[in-house]
């Protein structure tokens, strides 16, 4: 069954992302519109149920996550209200025609194998947020199996110094059981979200290794409860 719904799922996912980018190009200067609208479709459509836990604060202007699925990124747009600018790389935007729900929206896409990468991902930040729009970012740099958190890349922690960045510390639970694009399974479920208590970057202190840590605590001491 879940085989089943994971193909309905590719299905739908396709038609809609292609509306969806074409709506966000028809509409220029309404795009997070659009995205909320798409991204409250998907969460009726998955049949998911939402529990937090602690407060977000939408004054920061850094949303660090883990990584396991998709869906992590349709809950936490369906969940924040501001225009968050996320960080994909960029063989996401490179895609035929599915980079566009990279490009239309205008968030920011990084060569990791380019050594000025990090330039670019400095520019390209200042310049969202001199519109006022957050950044989004999955510090791991890519998807966890879901069982545990993966190393930090050092990306998030120079973003946040260079711009002296309030950041949000976000855990996401049970998404890659919900969605899991690798096997095309899907099946409905509850996602916890937990919000830790937001933190002030600054290059004088351990800040970004300290969230590290109290993350990856946190996620196993909830992921046991999974487990039990």
């Amino acid at each position: 069954m879940a085989k089943i719904r994971g193909i309905i799922l590719l299905i739908q996912f396709s038609i809609t992302v292609a509306i969806t980018v074409c709506a966000m190009y028809l509409f220029r200067n309404h795009t997070h519109k659009v995205i909320k609208i798409w991204m409250n479709l998907q969460i009726k459509f998955l049949g998911i149920k939402i529990q937090t836990q602690g407060t977000l604060d939408e004054s920061c202007d850094l949303v660090l996550m883990n990584h396991q699925s998709l869906l992590d990124i349709i809950i936490v747009e369906y969940l924040h209200n501001r225009d968050l600018a996320w960080v994909a790389k960029k063989e996401i935007s490179d895609l035929f025609f599915f980079g566009h729900i990279i490009k239309a929206p205008r968030m920011i896409s990084i060569d990791r194998e380019n050594k000025a990468g990090i330039i670019h991902l400095f520019k390209e930040v200042k310049d969202r947020l001199d519109k006022g729009r957050p950044i989004a970012m999955f510090p791991e740099g890519t998807r966890s199996d879901g069982t545990k958190m993966l190393k930090f890349k050092a990306g998030a922690k120079m973003v946040a110094n260079k711009y002296k960045l309030k950041v949000q510390p976000v855990l996401i639970f049970n998404t890659r059981n919900i969605v899991d694009s690798k096997k095309l399974e899907a099946t409905p479920g509850l996602v916890k979200v937990i919000y830790l208590d937001p933190v002030q970057a600054d290059k004088t202190t351990s800040w970004f290794e300290d969230t590290e840590e109290n993350m990856k605590t946190l996620f196993e001491e909830e992921i046991k409860k999974y487990d039990s």
